[in-house]
Order: structure tokens, then C-alpha cells, then sequence
């Protein structure tokens, strides 16, 4: 497996991403992951919608909270032609219990945590921690990646305002 360092850190500490790289222009790679019942969903099932993948290290941490609440409060303003996955190594009971607590209901959550199979495909799984990197891509209703914002310092949020910019260009 490819191996990508200086892209991330954790607190400063450099980190090493595992995988294939994904650029703007490429066709998004097709994964499965595990929904909150324990289902295999392919990413491909949501093809012919625009795609907001948001990738978080784990949904029990502070900064990954908030980016899951902000991307959840945007869901309803950008209508149903916009479907909003957050990906991570989270088991999918805890991605459940916590999307209960705090009341997330407008995007769904898939775990990442039994083949690594997304942030492989992505490049964006952190070798020292088998955790995902945090990440927002943009994927159009053609499957073609639009935007893609890697967060160099892991424990930082993403630029909301850029990625959402980046979907409302293509409603």
C-alpha cells in the first residue's frame, strides 16, 4: 500500500497516511462501509446525488463533533440532492449512540472500521493510529471529485465555508 508522509500531523508530530491519493477531476473510488445496523453500504448506492464526504478521526472527540453537528445543521439547506456521509474508524454502535446523544439526523455515518476499505480508496487512513485523517471532498451527481481539503493538522477543523461554496457551485 502506498505511503504519503508530510501531509498530516497530530499536534505537530508528522503522520503517515496509507493509500491512493485522490485528486479533483478523478472518478471517486468506490468503497463499502458499515452503517449504524451493522450494513454494508456502497458509495456507489449513492451515485446521481452531489456527495459531501466528511472523514473524522472518531466522532467522541471535540473537533470531530463539531465538524459532524456543522455538516448536519448545513444538510437541510442544501436540499436532497446533496447526501452528506461522515466516515470513521468509529465501531457503528458507538456512531449510533453518539448520533442519538446529540440529535444528528440529517446525514448518515459509516464506519470505516472493519476493511479500512474508504481510507484506503482514499488515502486518508493514519498508519500510527488506524484512524482516518480528517477530510472534506466534494463528489458531483457524475461521481467525479469536485473539491478535496485535506486538514494538514489533524486536531484543526476544515474550512466549512470553502467546501460549502464548493457544493453550491454545483446545485
Amino acid at each position: 500500500m502506498q505511503e504519503h508522509t508530510g501531509l498530516v500531523t497530530i499536534k505537530g508530530n508528522a503522520l503517515t497516511l496509507l493509500g491512493k491519493r485522490v485528486k479533483v477531476g478523478e472518478t471517486a473510488p468506490d468503497f463499502q462501509a458499515l452503517d449504524n445496523d451493522l450494513n454494508p453500504v456502497k458509495f456507489s448506492d449513492f451515485k446521481g446525488k452531489i456527495i459531501i464526504i466528511s472523514s473524522v478521526p472518531s466522532l467522541d472527540t471535540p473537533v470531530c463533533s463539531i465538524q459532524t453537528q456543522r455538516f448536519n445543521a448545513e444538510a437541510e439547506k442544501l436540499g436532497s440532492d446533496v447526501q452528506i456521509l461522515t466516515l470513521s474508524m468509529d465501531l457503528p454502535f458507538a456512531q449510533k449512540r453518539w448520533c442519538a446523544a446529540e440529535g444528528v439526523s440529517n446525514l448518515k455515518t459509516l464506519s470505516d472500521h472493519r476493511d479500512a476499505a474508504f481510507g484506503a480508496a482514499y488515502g486518508l487512513l493514519i498508519k500510527e493510529l488506524r484512524l482516518l485523517a480528517r477530510a472534506v471532498l466534494i463528489v458531483d451527481k457524475q461521481g467525479i471529485i469536485k473539491y478535496e481539503q485535506l486538514v494538514h493538522e489533524v486536531t484543526d477543523e476544515p474550512d466549512y465555508e470553502a467546501a460549502l461554496e464548493a457544493v453550491k457551485g454545483l446545485l
